[in-house]
């Protein structure tokens, strides 16, 4: 494994590390044996980090971390995220009495005294531009409870107006082969500024895998099937924001990056790790089998710079067009 610093903070990460929305729920089945298995084989692997929220399962995964890393908590770096439990468009939701409320309940379920980084949970675009939230955070941070804060956004926009807040230390962006606007638009101001990226949906909820085709059924719990337009929630966390049968076509056209790459999966994650501002890649998991996958991205080989010119000529060319939804 190898490992990065988040942006200008004292963590030091594993460059592929997990997010955990999938053990949660909301995305099929699955099975909590399975997923406290999985956890243990990416931490015997060197995964040091883990992404979560208090939604996910309504805590649950954030009850798993607490099983899987019980005497661990000083080596198992967590990230949880907030706001989603309510209306993210009330100012309520964000006052300093109910932001403790929220982090007071996941450290609980996470049984930790502190939590490592602390996430706004894509909260709209002007509760950004407000404010008030950030003095929050900062209260919260003074008083111990939280390590570093950062904010999972869903636009360049809404990470660009959030780097006007100087603690904030992580952005967490949709980032992948079939989404690569912030790399242009935001990583630059990103770095300028020491604050570290987290790319989530690294595999377009599974197209990048190439394991689907047009026909592929989804199960009626599984986001896939009931956010696939973006019915619940922000259609870029399904699919990237591509219709589902467009992505399974563009996929077949990538194809070529598994070449000497192992897979699809390790390539789609291996191209994320090419950008320098990239802190970490998050792809979610629901057995080993999924975690050992991912893991084969930290040692494939690189892509050279006419294949990385190939893939944006690929997206500006083929992919941009497609995409649903601001970001």
């Amino acid at each position: 494994m190898h490992y990065r610093q988040l942006g200008s903070t004292d963590l030091k990460i594993s460059e592929l590390s997990f997010g955990t929305w999938a053990i949660g729920g909301a995305w099929g089945s699955n099975d909590d044996d399975d997923s406290l298995k999985a956890l243990d084989k990416a931490m015997g692997e060197g995964v040091n980090f883990f992404d979560t929220a208090d939604v996910y399962g309504g805590g649950h995964s954030e009850e798993l971390l607490k099983k899987a890393t019980k005497g661990k908590e000083d080596e198992i770096h967590i990230a949880s995220k907030f706001c989603r439990a309510g209306d993210i468009h009330s100012a309520k939701t964000y006052s300093k009495k109910q932001v403790k409320e929220y982090l007071t309940a996941t450290l609980s379920r996470l049984g930790r005294e502190q939590i490592d980084l602390y996430q706004i949970h894509c909260p709209p675009l002007d509760i950004i531009q407000d404010g008030e939230v950030f003095q929050v955070l900062d209260d919260l941070q003074q008083e111990g409870l939280i390590r570093h804060y950062g904010v999972s956004v869903e636009s360049v926009e809404e990470g660009l107006a959030s780097l006007a807040y100087p603690n904030v230390k992580a952005l967490q962006v949709i980032f992948n082969i079939f989404r690569q606007k912030p790399a242009r638009e935001l990583f630059p101001k990103a770095q300028e500024q020491g604050v570290g990226i987290l790319a989530r949906v690294p595999l377009a909820s599974g197209l990048l895998t190439g394991k689907f085709n047009e026909n592929h059924a989804f199960e009626e719990d599984d986001h896939r099937k009931f956010n696939r337009d973006g019915q619940m929630f922000n259609v870029g966390e399904t699919f990237a924001g591509l219709p589902f049968e467009k992505g399974v076509a563009l996929s077949r056209k990538l194809e070529w990056i598994k070449e000497g790459r192992e897979s699809m999966t390790a390539a789609s994650l291996r191209w994320i790790l090419e950008h320098d501002a990239i802190s970490a890649a998050i792809p979610g998991f629901k057995n080993t089998k999924q975690v050992e996958s991912n893991l084969k991205a930290v040692d494939v080989k690189p892509f050279t710079p006419s294949e990385l010119d190939q893939l944006k000529r690929f997206y500006d060319e083929q992919v941009h067009e497609h995409i649903r939804g601001s970001y």
